[in-house]
């Protein structure tokens, strides 16, 4: 499953996406990672929840990041829910369609059994016709 939080800059996305994570930790069993472009939220997540600066990893391209998203993936067999905060930037996709990546994304999902919550930044009216059914939140 994949679940998308929309809206533009400024308008609580990533609130939203912590109070998300910080309640699901309570309710599975299982390990939770939690991507973001920075440390600045270390201290507002559950410290069952793996938090993983992306830039720290050096990753250029949208195919570093999925790459880089299934080597998590392939190294913890536990792992159950991972949430991307700020996705555009992490994933390089800033003024990109996000449809292809989002859509293989969604089948990294099915194949391993783990669900992702995307923060994006983009009003829903931006969000491609094909991936807006994934959206859980707009703001």
């Amino acid at each position: 499953m994949v679940q998308l939080i929309v809206g533009n800059k400024g308008k609580g996305k990533t609130k939203c996406l912590l109070d998300k994570v910080n309640t699901e930790v309570k309710n599975i069993l299982g390990n939770i990672v939690y991507l973001d472009k920075s440390t600045d939220h270390m201290y507002e997540l559950n410290n069952r929840i793996r938090l993983i600066s992306v830039p720290d990893f050096d990753i250029k391209t949208t195919e570093e990041f999925i790459g880089f998203v299934m080597g998590i993936i392939s190294q913890d067999h536990d792992l159950e829910q991972m949430y991307f905060d700020s996705f555009l930037v992490i994933s390089d996709l800033k003024d990109k369609d996000i449809s292809d990546t989002v859509k293989r994304i969604e089948s990294i999902s099915k194949k391993f059994g783990v669900d992702f919550v995307l923060s994006v930044s983009l009003d829903e009216s931006d969000i491609p016709d094909d991936i807006k059914p994934m959206i859980a939140i707009s703001l």
